[in-house]
């Protein structure tokens, strides 16, 4: 198949597992086409069977289009791609405008040649962006319009058809996944270090919005660091970076806080962490949890959204109500101070990330290719 992929190309979750997904789609024989502004930040080089088509987001020649609407050029481009590739389907992730402009080059299209739309939903195009009043019609129009719609957890299958009721639109859900061949346990002896000597590596990373609860993040950190010797890798960058390097000042723990910014590669840094913090108000997935467990390191993580579709509460990792840094803390210093139990849960983590493996996932999204093109 010939398979044309749109996402934002940017730090974040949706990004990465499109990315992931076009990567493991071309290594099965696949031609992935990816449009989008900018190269996706998980396409390292050359990848054989992998194009990547920049839209043209300025018109500098012409100032009254010095704002020119991304979602134009857009559809502009994956019209163009569509033409000269001969490409089947369009796979577009994010409901707005990725299912919209692919809507519009479809309409392009229609008499030339056939072009089938997949939309997978991410969360916040859905649970933030897409209910809000201006943008409420144009989510559901897009997502109706499309042949096939997935999304990543059933909580978020569910959160879509309370919230845009989806007529007609049969939404499949196709969790996130992570290649285990890059995210894997390693013997103490091949870990890094990153910590000072007898520190517990602790870890966040995420785009650090109001969503991830940064503070919560660090007022469980400081609780760890209470009882022993600890570090807190933070990963990623965003509006709440300042609100949390504050934080961490006032509690006076600053200097057991390390603010890393955005790391392309964050593998290694898994593999050398005891503990993985995600207190978020809500994640539709939380495929940063996913990694950190494939990698051995327990999560921490909020009850809420899809995560308990991936983490199961005092077996492969720890899950409290949202807010509850002091339950959360306290399960995570006795679950530190108790190598046995660590070493369980650790274990129990990677199990359970193979159930969510890239060999197992990613059919999923071909077989429901054949099946979108097939009607």
């Amino acid at each position: 198949m010939k398979i044309g992929i749109t996402c934002y190309p940017t730090y974040g979750g949706s990004g990465a597992v499109a990315t992931e997904l076009g990567l493991e789609l071309a290594r099965r024989g696949h031609e992935v086409h990816f449009i989008t502004y900018a190269s996706p930040f998980r396409l390292r080089g050359y990848a054989e069977r992998v194009y990547f088509h920049e839209v043209e987001t300025r018109m500098g020649r012409y100032p009254l289009f010095d704002h020119y609407p991304y979602t134009l050029a857009l559809a502009s481009k994956q019209h163009e791609v569509v033409k000269r590739e001969g490409l089947d389907l369009l796979h577009v992730h994010y409901a707005i405008p990725h299912a919209t402009t692919a809507y519009l080059t479809r309409e392009m299209l229609a008499g030339e040649r056939p072009l089938k739309i997949m939309t997978t939903l991410h969360g916040t195009d859905i649970t933030l962006v897409g209910q809000e009043a201006s943008f409420y019609a144009i989510t559901k129009f897009s997502i109706e319009k499309s042949d096939q719609v997935t999304a990543v957890s059933a909580f978020l299958r569910d959160e879509t058809v309370r919230a845009f009721g989806c007529v007609g639109c049969d939404v499949r859900v196709i969790p996130n996944f992570v290649n285990l061949s890059e995210y894997h346990p390693v013997t103490a002896a091949e870990r890094g270090r990153m910590t000072p000597p007898g520190d517990k590596l602790v870890c966040h990373i995420s785009n650090f919005r109001e969503v991830k609860r940064l503070k919560d993040v660090i007022r469980v950190f400081a609780r760890i660091r209470r009882a022993m010797p600890a570090t807190l890798l933070m990963v990623g960058d965003g509006p709440d970076r300042a609100d949390a390097e504050k934080e961490a000042e006032e509690l006076q723990i600053a200097e057991s806080v390390r603010f890393l910014g955005r790391l392309d590669r964050v593998a290694a840094l898994l593999q050398a962490t005891d503990l993985f913090l995600l207190p978020s108000q809500s994640e539709s997935f939380g495929l940063a949890a996913l990694e950190a467990m494939a990698c051995g390191a327990p999560v921490v993580a909020s009850r809420a959204g899809g995560l308990p579709e991936v983490i199961e509460d005092g077996v492969s990792g720890i899950l409290e109500p949202v807010g509850s840094v002091e339950a959360m803390g306290r399960r995570a210093v006795d679950l530190l101070r108790d190598e046995v139990a660590h070493r369980r849960m650790a274990e129990a983590s990677v199990a359970r990330a193979r159930t969510f493996s890239a060999d197992l996932v990613v059919p999923m999204y071909e077989a429901l290719y054949k099946e979108t093109l097939s009607r």
